[in-house]
């Protein structure tokens, strides 16, 4: 059976503003984002307009530029949005995002100004694939997307890292590398799969057809639902310091 389908399962038809909403990988997003809010929360006192400030300068740099990035290498999300545009978009969200940082460093810690070339340096190594493609591991991942800026989000508002910022990293970076482990499998059979055949033979004699659907449809609710709850753990967090 014929595997043609949308690139991921939040991808909308292609052409126009639905391209945009696409590239952004809303719930991927959102996930990430968590977990700068997350690590917000966790300080010992939380200043809210720091917090807004990271999670803004990840907003422009993960929801936006890398995965612009992301889409100049092969197009796996088969947008239709020139390349240009896509240069520009990532240029402009990854510069600002590295001034909003810059600028929240010298106004509160100067030594926050280390996290903004790794924070660079992560975005450009991962979503490029320099080093012949070193940095694009599950590994950099897990790093790159899950531990870092959760740190980063509790180091915005406390202005320093302790025991709790590590193992709070470390719950990000393998929540992170679960996703990848999932997400991985999904993006193999939607992008490089070109067609299913066969069946399940049950203990019971029946059988049941086996298509590309069945293949990917318990790793994506997976992701949705890790999803949703990074996003409403979030969410608990804030409420609780509010």
């Amino acid at each position: 059976m014929s595997t043609e389908s949308r690139p991921a399962f939040y991808a909308l038809s292609p052409g126009g503003w639905r391209d945009y909403v696409t590239l952004l990988h809303p719930p991927y997003t959102a996930w990430h984002l968590s977990y700068v809010v997350i690590g917000g929360c966790l300080a010992p006192t939380v200043a809210w307009g720091r917090l807004a400030a990271a999670v803004a300068a990840f907003a422009l740099a993960v929801g936006i530029g890398a995965h612009a990035l992301d889409e100049l290498r092969g197009r796996p999300l088969r947008t239709q949005i020139p390349d240009g545009v896509l240069i520009t978009l990532a240029g402009l969200s990854i510069a600002v995002a590295c001034a909003i940082g810059v600028v929240g460093a010298i106004s509160f810690e100067a030594w926050l100004l280390l996290l903004v070339p790794v924070g660079l340096f992560l975005v450009l190594a991962y979503n490029l694939e320099l080093a012949d493609g070193r940095f694009h591991s599950d590994l950099w991942f897990g790093l790159a997307w899950g531990g870092f800026p959760l740190v980063c989000g509790y180091t915005a508002v406390a202005g320093e890292i302790g025991i709790a910022t590590a193992l709070a990293g470390a719950f990000a970076v393998l929540l992170s590398l679960a996703q990848r482990a999932l997400s991985s499998h999904v993006r193999h059979v939607r992008r490089r799969v070109a067609a299913v055949r066969g069946e399940l033979e049950l203990r019971d004699g029946t059988r049941e057809p086996l298509d590309a659907a069945r293949l990917t449809a318990a790793a994506e609710t997976g992701l949705r639902l890790l999803s949703a709850a990074t996003v409403v753990l979030a969410a608990a967090l804030v409420a609780f310091r509010l």
